[in-house]
């Protein structure tokens, strides 16, 4: 009975799970004063990554401080040798924690799974592997979702209800002329689709019903043409190149933008696809993010590497790739601190974490993955170009469709920045998170029925 609810629950891309939606971990920060003492055990600290080079089997030790790794979650304890003049730092205990109302076998770990079985995991739906003519790649799924659908579409009922009524009252008894067709345009800049989008639909609609009555429900017809084509080179699959033993997942952007809560929808689709998931809690700045990414990690049975409050981050970076090598995890997520892109030392800081992850393996993190706030509209463009620079983000992820006017925002930056758009979320429940389809998000947001 357990196998079967475990192939009900985690068989994406194929049927939808009939259980609730997780709820939404708090993400309310209390002070840091009143967590320091419950997230500092034990009181030894990860090592602080100097930026040094680290070549040399020498180099990576020296890397390390004598003190301990601070870890959360985790057993530690450091034993001293009579004949050695230092502590040595002893090797933290992991543990794999499963979701509580999941069963897993007692004599089947995740290690005798790889090691033993040999047994080639299924990716979820959004994700394909990144492995050259790899035999593994699961099937894109063409088969719509209609309740997937239903959600996206009350999602973008608040964008789409305003565009859509400006653009029926625009077109009321009106021929298509110069006047309103520059109208048009205005009106679709001020819905964050961007110039680039607003000409392509004011282009299109002239060429095929210049000095015509038209209707709104023609213009929203021609604007979701438009939408797709520029939405469609952006849709895609997240690759996950298997070969790297962990493939090394880092996520980044401003605080708010639901960073935390995307790890752990991830970590849910893949830890349920058969895949060993780490979550490192790299953002050390605030103890609610260390303790919500606890929470996603004991839920999903992924494996959670955490450190005391206010420790260094690309120390736990350093140690997160290092156990997650060790143990032969297949991904490894590293969680940030919001980085604000006017704090300069911040962003210097998450460089640092890019370039200690570089030395440990010349291809990581194999994929930066940026979370976007829909409700914050054009300020999105200009993250996206910052964090770029800094973490050479390579896809993004666009949370809280749901209930906000300024949807359109991701027509802009796909538009813009032509970057892979792998997922989008509408909600808090775990089953919020899907893959990016160009035609579902372009019908939602003009309202129109698939």
């Amino acid at each position: 009975m357990a196998i079967g609810f475990i192939k009900k629950v985690f068989t994406f891309g194929k049927e939808k799970p009939a259980e609730a939606p997780m709820d939404e971990p708090s993400s309310s920060a209390p002070a840091a004063d009143e967590n320091t003492d419950a997230l500092s055990e034990p009181e030894a600290s990860l090592p602080v990554i100097d930026d040094i080079e680290m070549s040399s089997d020498d180099n990576k030790d020296a890397a390390k401080v004598e003190d301990g790794h601070g870890l959360i979650g985790l057993e530690a304890s450091a034993s001293t040798s009579a004949d050695s003049q230092h502590d040595e730092v002893a090797e933290p205990e992991t543990e794999n924690i499963l979701h509580p109302n999941l069963e897993q076998p007692a004599d089947i770990s995740h290690g005798e799974m790889h090691d033993e079985q040999e047994i080639a995991p299924r990716l979820p739906k959004g994700f394909v592997s990144g492995e050259a003519n790899s035999k593994d790649e699961a099937p894109v799924l063409e088969v719509q979702n209609l309740s997937w659908f239903q959600r996206l579409k009350a999602g973008l009922f608040r964008t789409s209800s305003q565009l859509t009524g400006q653009i029926t009252a625009l077109f009321t008894k009106r021929k298509l002329d110069e006047e309103t067709l520059e109208e048009l345009e205005d009106l679709l800049i001020q819905a964050d689709l961007g110039v680039e989008t607003a000409l392509r639909v004011t282009d299109a609609l002239a060429s095929e019903r210049y000095g015509k009555d038209v209707t709104g429900e023609d213009v929203t017809k021609i604007m979701a043409t438009e939408i797709v084509k520029v939405l469609k080179p952006v849709a895609k699959p997240l690759a996950l190149d298997l070969s790297h033993k962990p493939h090394v997942i880092l996520v980044v952007g401003v605080n708010g933008t639901g960073k935390t809560t995307t790890i752990g929808k991830l970590a849910a689709k893949l830890s349920g696809s058969g895949l060993k998931v780490m979550l490192a809690a790299g953002d050390t700045f605030r103890a609610a993010a260390i303790e919500q990414l606890k929470i996603w990690a004991d839920r999903t049975g992924s494996t959670f590497l955490g450190t005391k409050l206010g420790a260094d981050a690309a120390g736990l970076a350093y140690e997160a790739f290092e156990r997650a090598r060790a143990d032969k995890a297949d991904v490894l997520i590293i969680d940030t601190a919001g980085r604000l892109q006017n704090k300069t030392e911040l962003m210097a800081e998450l460089e640092k974490i890019v370039r200690v992850l570089g030395r440990l393996d010349p291809d990581a993190p194999h994929t930066v993955l940026q979370t976007l706030d829909a409700t914050t509209g054009q300020n999105a463009l200009q993250q996206v170009e910052i964090f770029r620079n800094v973490a050479g983000v390579n896809g993004l992820i666009m949370t809280k469709l749901d209930g906000t006017a300024r949807g359109g925002i991701l027509v802009a930056i796909a538009a813009k920045h032509k970057l892979p758009v792998y997922f989008i979320g509408v909600g808090e429940g775990i089953d919020d998170l899907e893959p990016f389809e160009a035609e579902d998000f372009a019908s939602a947001i003009a309202g129109i029925a698939r």
